[in-house]
């Protein structure tokens, strides 16, 4: 699907359908030219709510307000009230609040967002005939808008959703073809599509080499050999060095610590934190953003099987410290250990770490919610606030030296569990800041994404499934403190 911009007079931009949004449920507006019947059909204009004029060829959808997120989530509404019509164009005015460039991404944004759709393993696949969307520069606020600024506006929106689609496509993937080695691949193939990106991926035995034994405890009962993928997006004059880290648990049945047959339905999103940082690089390298970018994935299967790492072992990661096993199913950490300290060997200017790691977060901050954690609290409210413009949901959990006393072992330097059943997000966090050095320690973030990554129902402009959670709340960080910042503030 195309999205286009037109100088031209909203009437004589030729299109099957024109989509307007109703604000804030008023229906005085000039653009609402169907209230009579509007009122007939019982439509109120709220969020989430559309009504097709076939007389006057008009979609109205009910929009809460000129914010950024309540456009996206309409535009994606619009898609889906119309996406099994024979309409092939869309004509819609632009939205514009204080910055005009924010509210036309964000249209663009929510019609490809809206668009994404998962049928690898379908038989029948339905065609849509929507092949355009023109986004005509008559605003409904008569806020000026110039031409260049609208088709800048267009090209980051449909960018950034385009990168988060790339990271659903594989979450959705399921686990027996999206092994390690297929992610891997998958990683050389980015690589080999972007300017300025290469890709490094690495076997079991460089992993031995190094010292990674957490991270090949884990892999032990895995048919599928583990892999260290280490992709790097390198511009000229790059502005600053961040280090992304990614938990790439292509399936997790909780090794001898089992889950239960109902939990384990869905493990194939276990590999959302490493889908999210290949998936910023990509959004940053087709950006043309300043920052020299690295996405780092320990990919591999948490599995069961007579060589399988037990409850009870003791494990040594690669900056030396000890592990003391005392449930398997809290494998992702052990990961992400070793590749936090692989990534510190690069000297990040910023460290941020992504994974799909307790269930404790979905309980604190529920499905929809990515939990912030780390020792900077600008840090972390910088990531809030971009989070909140990209219209993804965020929320701070603090780190306190009382919840990271339960994490001591009796025989080695540490639990891999706490022996407390509360503040599991967090001290799964705290677990992680052993392997982080102290000149990092005010560098470094942990998003626990196990909330929004994966969700088996549809909400707001997300399908059934993955979300692409942390894709664009970073890339909206990156783009804000760049150059091009005046397109989102």
């Amino acid at each position: 699907m195309m999205i286009e911009i037109s100088n031209k007079k909203l009437e004589k931009v030729v299109a099957d359908i024109h989509v307007v949004l109703v604000i804030n449920k008023d229906f005085t507006h000039s653009s609402v030219v169907d209230k009579e019947f509007l009122e007939f059909c019982g439509f109120k204009g709220e969020s989430e709510e559309s009504l097709l004029v076939q007389s006057s060829n008009t979609l109205y959808v009910g929009c809460d307000s000129l914010e950024a997120d309540d456009i996206r989530l309409a535009c994606a509404q619009a898609y889906e009230a119309l996406k099994k019509t024979k309409a092939k164009i869309l004509k819609i005015r632009t939205y514009s609040s204080d910055c005009p460039g924010v509210n036309i991404k964000a249209i663009a944004e929510g019609f490809t967002l809206g668009a994404y759709e998962f049928n690898a393993y379908k038989s029948k696949n339905e065609e849509k005939s929507l092949e355009r969307v023109v986004i005509v520069l008559e605003d409904y606020s008569r806020v000026d808008v110039s031409i260049q600024t609208a088709q800048k506006a267009v090209d980051v929106g449909v960018k950034i959703a385009d990168a988060t689609n790339y990271a659903k496509d594989i979450v959705n993937a399921m686990p027996n073809e999206m092994t390690p080695e297929a992610l891997a691949q998958k990683a050389e193939e980015l690589a080999s599509s972007l300017q300025n990106v290469t890709c490094k991926v690495f076997g079991e035995e460089f992993l031995k080499e190094q010292g990674m034994n957490a991270f090949l405890a884990v892999s032990r009962a895995s048919v599928h050999s583990p892999k260290l993928i280490h992709l790097i997006y390198k511009p000229e004059n790059a502005q600053k060095r961040i280090v992304y880290v990614g938990k790439g648990l292509t399936y997790d049945s909780g090794g001898l610590s089992l889950k239960p047959s109902e939990h384990m339905v869905t493990m194939k999103a276990d590999k959302s934190g490493a889908s999210a940082v290949m998936a910023i690089l990509k959004g940053a390298s087709e950006l043309k953003l300043p920052y020299e970018i690295h996405a780092i994935v320990g990919a591999t299967e948490n599995m069961i099987g007579g060589n399988a790492y037990k409850p009870d072992d003791v494990l040594i990661a690669k900056n030396g410290k000890t592990i003391e096993v005392r449930n398997t199913d809290a494998e992702g950490r052990l990961v992400l250990a070793d590749c936090l300290c692989y990534a510190q060997e690069f000297k990040p200017d910023e460290l941020i770490d992504m994974a799909t790691l307790t269930g404790a977060c979905v309980v604190a901050l529920g499905e929809f919610t990515t939990g912030v954690m780390g020792h900077n609290e600008a840090f972390k409210q910088n990531m809030v606030s971009s989070a909140a413009k990209s219209g993804e949901l965020s929320a701070i959990l603090p780190f306190n030296k009382y919840l990271k006393k339960l994490l001591k072992s009796s025989v080695a330097d540490m639990s891999n569990i706490s022996s407390s059943r509360y503040g599991g997000a967090i001290t799964a966090g705290l677990f992680l800041d052993n392997f982080i050095e102290d000149e990092y320690k005010q560098k470094w973030i942990h998003l626990d994404i196990a909330g929004p990554a994966y969700i088996e129902k549809a909400w707001g402009y997300n399908q059934f499934g993955a979300s692409g959670a942390g894709v664009r709340m970073n890339l909206y960080r990156m783009i804000d403190e760049s150059k091009d910042k005046k397109i989102l503030n």
